[in-house]
């Protein structure tokens, strides 16, 4: 029997992996997210991310409900076999959830959090909730 690329990973006992989204063209480091066996092979077969979430405890397809969805173009195993990485293709330029480019906009100044990144779409209209 042929072994799967998806043993070569060394999978935790929880089944889940970290993974870090990047923006193919530019680099920027877009998000961190959760992916199961399953999660994986899906992107990798749809072209698309797919991640597990651990709140709903269910598979999420990045932009189901926003329309922000992530052309997967490439995924990266570390030395350790055990971080994905992820480059994709931002669809709509929006990652994080607030509405922003990317979900890494609070930074450490002078002992404290300051927001980097202004919001490009108020999420009320991204979601309608």
């Amino acid at each position: 029997m042929k072994t799967s690329w998806l043993d070569n990973i060394s999978w935790p006992q929880d089944g889940l992996l970290p993974v870090i989204a990047q923006d193919a063209g530019s680099g920027e480091v877009l998000m961190l997210a959760w992916m199961n066996r399953e999660a994986l092979e899906t992107s990798v077969n749809e072209g698309r991310a797919v991640y597990w979430s651990r709140s709903r405890q269910a598979l999420w397809r990045k932009g189901e409900e926003s329309g922000h969805i992530q052309k997967l173009l490439d995924v990266y195993l570390d030395c350790d076999a055990d971080t994905i990485l992820i480059k994709v293709e931002q669809l709509g330029g929006i990652a994080c959830h607030t509405g922003r480019a990317n979900c890494f906009f609070n930074r450490l100044k002078d002992d404290n959090w300051q927001i980097e990144l202004p919001i490009l779409k108020d999420p009320k209209n991204i979601y309608g909730k």
